[in-house]
């Protein structure tokens, strides 16, 4: 996970050593590992750039045979079949490059589908702590720009390793086999060559995670500037030029850090390919001198040199994938970086399971403690409940207190770090995350809605329902006659973060939301809260009804909401002070009645 963010001169972050660090940890066994499930695909590309790579080396001979016998001699007929013979080669490894190239590519597509969507579910199942903690726009970064970043890579290493090794390979051996004096003449290029190699990977290792961790700053700075809520904040601060001048600095140094990473690569480039254009004149130099003057034919002296002026493609790819590879384990290394991170809040790995209808929704909290991570205070501290099924359990006290944290471990948002959480009987940590989100459900002051239709939006709580039953939840919520009068009704497109309703209606919307799953146990972590008094009456209404045989926990600040409840529990820096009914709270005259006046 990326750390905060600090340092920043107009969204610059400087660099940490433990990313340095993690960046030269990546195993190049572990980036192996992502092929192994496409062995046989991967042997079938090998064999054909094996047998493609042998075939083109024909080639030369066959040249050599036409300058060497075919036109001195006027033999038409073997100029003819030597033509022929160098046609059908190229034609042969054409076809051969075809097939490679669409199993390579569908190789390598299948590995970056595989990585998008494991960080995307690791990721899913990740604690609310670590999205706390994480910027969105780091994690969407991640997601597209480093695994995007990934796919030259991985779609076509493998096969670009094969293919210029073997090219490689099978153009020395024709090339020794042709003259092995002037093979030890070409390997001159080699010490350079891989010297310049070496200093150029480092060079694009450092510039890309450089990059990647500028595009995630570049991402956050749209995600929070160009979001609804971002423009509305901006617009009413008047922090529009601040933030065009942020994004303009982030994607300034982006520009600088390509230009650093190609030029590093296009000096090598302009380096050999000097080195290479010498090489040839070097070996007809050799071939004239006194001692060596005579021993090579023309087509001999012809033919390797077009070898050898080959060998420089198949090389310089070879070495390009090292630089590459490099290159990339600056983005394995925050990719991995996700997938490693650890599950805070998991499935059991031998779950109990609760038939949701047969549930009863008895809910106690067992000498419950919890502490968020980086703080040394408890948000809970000893806390012990018993909400018999189907009773009424309220939730009171100051900002702060602990109320939402007691609710997020009811719904198993978090873990208690100390005691248990059980419904009828058994710990939430034995169930299956789906199980108890089917018996649990919950409507907190925070609605979020998806940029879809209103139909879409409730269906998302139930896949299978189906219109009526939507309706009817929306009748409860009572915000189905709303709904209705729009002019495309449950058609209608919500906007983003549902900003195309008020505040009371996406409430009632999420409420509507909540309720078509038909849970147990209902959290109302404010959930009145946005709504006119009217309406919270109208809904606290249809709450009263869908109560009936349903266990309810409510968090409220307004105390006249609650006062009906089986239980109130009055909480205080993280502990239960009070707890009884309205009426005895009152007559006790402590917290309770203080907050009540």
């Amino acid at each position: 996970m990326e750390p905060t963010p600090t340092g920043r001169d107009r969204g610059h972050r400087t660099v940490s050593a433990d990313e340095k660090a993690q960046a030269r940890q990546v195993s190049l066994r572990r980036i192996g590992r992502l092929f192994t499930a496409h062995r046989p695909a991967v042997a079938a590309v090998t064999a054909i750039i094996v047998a493609s790579s042998i075939i083109a080396m024909a080639t030369p001979f066959l040249l050599r045979a036409v300058i060497d016998r075919a036109l001195p001699q006027g033999d038409v007929t073997l100029l003819v079949w030597l033509v022929l013979g160098m046609v059908a080669v190229a034609a042969v490894t054409a076809a051969l490059g075809v097939v490679q190239t669409w199993i390579s590519t569908r190789v390598g597509q299948q590995i970056m589908h595989r990585l998008r969507t494991d960080v995307f579910s690791h990721l899913q199942r990740q604690s609310l702590g670590f999205f706390i903690r994480t910027r969105s726009g780091e994690v969407q970064s991640r997601i597209t720009n480093d695994i995007g970043g990934m796919q030259s890579v991985v779609t076509s290493t493998a096969t670009a390793v094969a293919s210029n090794l073997t090219t490689v390979i099978a153009t020395a051996v024709a090339m020794v086999a042709l003259s092995w004096q002037l093979s030890l003449v070409s390997l001159v290029v080699l010490p350079p060559a891989i010297w310049l190699t070496r200093r150029v990977a480092r060079m694009r290792r450092e510039i890309t995670a450089q990059r990647q961790r500028e595009l995630a700053d570049l991402n956050v700075t749209v995600e929070e500037g160009l979001s609804i809520s971002g423009v509305q904040l901006a617009k009413t601060l008047g922090t529009g030029p601040a933030l065009i001048d942020r994004f303009n600095a982030s994607s300034a140094r982006l520009v600088d850090l390509e230009l650093r990473s190609e030029l590093a690569g296009r000096w090598r480039m302009a380096s050999m390919s000097i080195i290479f254009a010498a090489v040839p004149a070097v070996i007809y130099l050799a071939a004239g001198l006194p001692g060596t003057a005579g021993t090579l034919s023309i087509g001999t002296l012809v033919a390797f040199t077009a070898l050898q002026g080959g060998l420089f493609r198949p090389l310089m790819g070879l070495l390009n994938v090292g630089v590459s590879l490099t290159a990339s384990l600056a983005l394995f290394a925050r990719i991995f970086e996700y997938l490693d991170l650890p599950v805070d809040v998991a499935d059991p790995t031998e779950p109990i399971r609760l038939d949701p209808a047969q549930v009863r929704g008895r809910l106690r909290l067992e000498d419950v403690t919890f502490g968020y991570p980086g703080s040394d205070t408890a948000a809970l501290a000893g806390v012990t409940l018993d909400v018999p099924a189907g009773t009424s359990l309220a939730l009171v006290g100051e900002t702060g207190s602990g109320k939402s944290t007691l609710a997020g471990l009811v719904s198993r948002l978090h873990d208690p770090t100390a005691g248990r959480v059980t419904i009828d009987g058994v710990d939430l940590r034995d169930l299956r995350l789906a199980d108890l989100a089917s018996i649990v459900g919950v409507v907190s002051q925070e609605t979020y809605l998806l940029h879809t239709t209103v139909r879409e939006n409730l269906r998302y709580a139930r896949p299978d329902a189906t219109d009526a039953e939507i309706e009817d939840a929306a009748r409860a919520a009572q915000i189905h006659d709303l709904i209705a009068g729009l002019p495309d009704g449950y058609d209608t497109v919500v906007g983003s973060r549902g900003h195309r309703f008020s505040g009371g209606e996406k409430q009632r919307l999420a409420i509507a939301r909540t309720l078509l799953r038909d849970p147990r146990i209902l959290v109302l972590d404010e959930a009145t809260s946005a709504l006119d008094t009217e309406t919270e009456r109208a809904v606290q209404r249809a709450f009263d009804v869908l109560a009936e045989g349903r266990t309810t926990i409510t968090i409220a600040h307004r105390l006249s909401t609650v006062r009906d409840a089986d239980q109130i529990a009055v909480l205080d820096h993280g502990r239960i002070v009070e707890a009884g009914t309205h009426d005895s709270l009152l007559h006790r005259n402590g917290r309770y009645a203080t907050l009540a006046a």
